[in-house]
């Protein structure tokens, strides 16, 4: 919470610029559940360097014709739900939520089975069937969670079983930042929910954190000349009222003064309209694409260390593909939503098969420092560098096989090597990363 003191400095600041209603400033992240997870440590984690401007200066540069260019891919799939005429979802994915639900029994956090007579209603609820009736463009007016069915409700597998249960939510798809562009499908059957497809995830989302916009807007918004926010969890203000969280990695339009900048506001019909946002500290927010020089590289890698792990954005947090795609957002690099996707985002090289020695030889060879994910099926990592002939990495990390069947959860973004808890005689050898990893994706 924030004292009486800070709330009146942002009162005054609104104040005395009138055509500015919002204010972003620091803030924190609410503390929730996942702060009460275990959060074990590893001897990569005492022996190397934990600090990533230590890595920073491995950096090679990209030119500043190869930023253009992907900052301008970036802005094109960015706002591509707003050139979209339907929602077109592939078919293994298309309907997954509901063979979900009712292949397998489905469990609250608690263990307790979730009756088919919930579920249904779920399923009743999404009215599919009225897939792209509505067709209408809309934009995030806060931070919103994508839900694989409308409803708020959680559910897993069986909580009893090792990597089933709490943080892994099933009916969290995604999280979206504020400001983002949608392709609006329908809507629910009780009317709170819209069903809608953003650049990188598709889902559920409440119709109050969305608004529908006109030619206008989007084009106003749509200005060519975007900022994005290079400091974490900031709080977006209207006067003293809260209006979202905005994490590292959200995009806002700068105004024509250059002063302010522009976000969407949701009008009582339901309607998006532009408000100007002035920021307490212009440190933490910068023009896109942010120069790719080891000072910004370092200090945006920086804000994501310790952060707890937050499966699909869960309790304000984000999973391994939400770090590396937040991440390389500054630099105008797009990323999609699940690590499978991202590893098709960029020019991938297979290190498949390769003997442990080999494949971190051939990784500190080919991968380039800050603008090289490691892949493996479930997993992404940035990689940093190396260090003493090791391949070093960032990533949030849930844990690690043990060779009991259980996991060591570490349960936060991390740096380690590729070879996390190698110290240690109960990892499993066929679990640890340098033996599962199978792709450098270069950009």
């Amino acid at each position: 919470m924030y004292t009486i003191k800070r709330l009146s400095l942002i009162l005054l600041l609104s104040i005395s610029y009138l055509s500015a209603s919002y204010t972003l400033v620091e803030g924190k992240r609410t503390k929730s559940s996942i702060d009460k997870m275990p959060k074990n440590s590893v001897g990569d984690m005492r022996n190397i360097p934990q600090d990533p401007a230590f890595y920073a200066k491995q950096i090679k540069p990209f030119s500043k014709a190869k930023q253009k260019q992907l900052d301008s891919a970036y802005n094109k799939k960015y706002f591509k739900p707003w050139d979209d005429t339907r929602i077109a979802i592939a078919k293994k994915d298309f309907g997954w939520e509901t063979r979900f639900v009712t292949k397998k029994p489905i469990y609250r956090s608690t263990g307790k089975r979730i009756p088919p007579s919930i579920y249904k209603g779920w399923i009743y609820n999404a009215n599919m069937k009225a897939l792209n009736s509505v067709r209408k463009k809309a934009i995030t007016v806060r931070r919103t969670n994508v839900k694989a069915l409308p409803t708020t409700n959680t559910f897993y597998r069986d909580p009893r079983k090792v990597g089933e249960g709490f943080p892994f939510d099933y009916n969290q798809n995604s999280a979206h930042h504020i400001n983002v562009p949608l392709f609006v499908s329908h809507y629910s059957r009780d009317g709170k929910w819209a069903f809608v497809k953003g650049s990188y995830a598709f889902g559920w989302v409440l119709k109050k954190d969305i608004a529908i916009t006109d030619s206008k807007f989007r084009k106003k918004f749509r200005n060519g000349n975007y900022a994005i926010t290079i400091k974490d969890d900031l709080r977006l203000y209207n006067g003293t009222s809260p209006v979202s969280l905005v994490k590292l990695g959200a995009l806002f339009p700068i105004a024509k003064d250059k002063q302010h900048y522009l976000t969407a506001q949701r009008s009582k019909w339901g309607h998006a309209h532009l408000t100007k946002v002035s920021v307490l500290n212009r440190k933490h927010i910068a023009k896109k694409p942010l120069a790719f020089n080891p000072q910004n590289v370092a200090k945006v890698a920086k804000e994501f260390y310790g952060e707890p792990y937050g499966w699909g954005g869960r309790n304000e947090c984000r999973d391994c593909s939400a770090t590396t795609r937040d991440f390389l957002a500054p630099f105008g690099i797009f990323l999609r939503r699940n690590s499978s996707k991202q590893a098709k985002d960029g020019k991938a090289t297979s290190i498949k098969g390769l003997k442990k020695s080999t494949k971190k030889r051939k990784i500190i060879a080919k991968a380039e420092p800050f603008r090289s994910l490691l892949h493996v099926p479930g997993h992404v990592v940035l990689y940093l560098g190396e260090y003493r002939g090791e391949p070093v990495i960032m990533h949030s990390y849930w844990g690690m096989r043990k060779t009991d069947g259980t996991k060591l959860i570490t349960g936060r973004t991390i740096i380690t090597t590729t070879e996390p808890g190698k110290e240690r005689r109960d990892i499993r050898e066929g679990s640890k990363l340098i033996n599962t990893l199978k792709t450098i994706v270069n950009f």
